[in-house]
């Protein structure tokens, strides 16, 4: 098994796979159904090498690692994606982290946009069991996939357009917590392969700018908080200055932050709903 994935490995590194081990220990995993660390453990037979190679094949032609295995890990949660909609990233987990240390009453109103897969509405409603969650997107591709992963879990799904003035009306001052991952990539940007042939330009680009989304998501959040309510908006990171400043203009926002991720670039903005 060490010498299968290790050639593998070799496979992805010279295809420009950056996490050439990883995804090839992943890509036995998901075939072997025995945890990473089990692996070496065992022997592969005819079978298990046949379609591990398969799979390595369409890793080494840029397809994403999740669309071969059909889910991916977030935070708490396991989510299936496809074709169609946004793979949710490790970089955002900073933006959940930070959310899941807000205090919020027990029956909070959350507010998911975005949403795509659904991912970062099921992590906080995981986290928040007795709140009203809500989930937000437009595109019926990703809503597929949003309906597939909310399943049972309470979370509301609804289709709407993120930058409609009048959507979630009947939530106004009523939230207690937004957080959005739109797409905020300026137009033109370099993107991997991965993400430039696989990720549905719906959810990545935000105009010329990147901030076709974040302005009327900033004037949402100043519509539907609460007093005192918390909002959490991820943003490229050529626009952390922007994002923070769209906040400070969009409405009654106090304690406007911008956050790095776990790799240390700009990543998200915070802000607290004054009175």
């Amino acid at each position: 098994m060490r010498q299968v994935i290790d050639a593998a490995t070799d496979e992805l590194t010279a295809a420009g796979v950056e996490s050439a081990r990883i995804d090839a220990e992943l890509l036995a995993e998901h075939v072997a159904g025995i945890p990473r660390g089990r692996l070496t453990l065992t022997t592969p037979d005819a079978a298990f090498i046949q379609r591990y190679r398969t799979l390595t094949a369409q890793r080494a032609q840029r397809i994403p690692l999740q669309h071969l295995t059909g889910t991916a890990a977030f935070g708490p949660v396991t989510v299936h994606v496809g074709p169609g909609v946004f793979i949710p990233r490790p970089e955002t987990e900073a933006l959940l982290e930070w959310a899941l240390t807000r205090r919020l009453p027990p029956a909070a109103v959350i507010v998911d946009l975005c949403t795509g897969s659904g991912a970062l509405a099921l992590a906080l409603a995981a986290h928040h069991p007795r709140a009203r969650v809500i989930a937000v997107d437009d595109s019926e591709q990703a809503l597929h996939y949003a309906r597939r992963n909310i399943g049972d879990s309470g979370v509301e799904l609804v289709c709407a357009d993120v930058t409609d003035p009048g959507m979630l009306s009947d939530l106004v001052a009523g939230v207690d917590l937004l957080v959005a991952n739109p797409p905020y990539i300026p137009a033109g940007a370099p993107l991997t392969p991965e993400v430039a042939q696989h990720d549905p330009d719906h959810a990545l680009f935000g105009g010329a700018d990147g901030m076709a989304v974040i302005a009327p998501i900033a004037a949402a959040a100043a519509r539907l908080l609460r007093p005192g309510g918390f909002c959490a908006v991820e943003h490229d990171d050529t626009t952390s200055g922007e994002t923070v400043e769209t906040f400070r203009r969009a409405g009654p926002f106090r304690d406007v932050t911008a956050r790095h991720d776990w790799t240390g670039r700009p990543r998200f903005v915070t802000a607290l709903r004054g009175e």
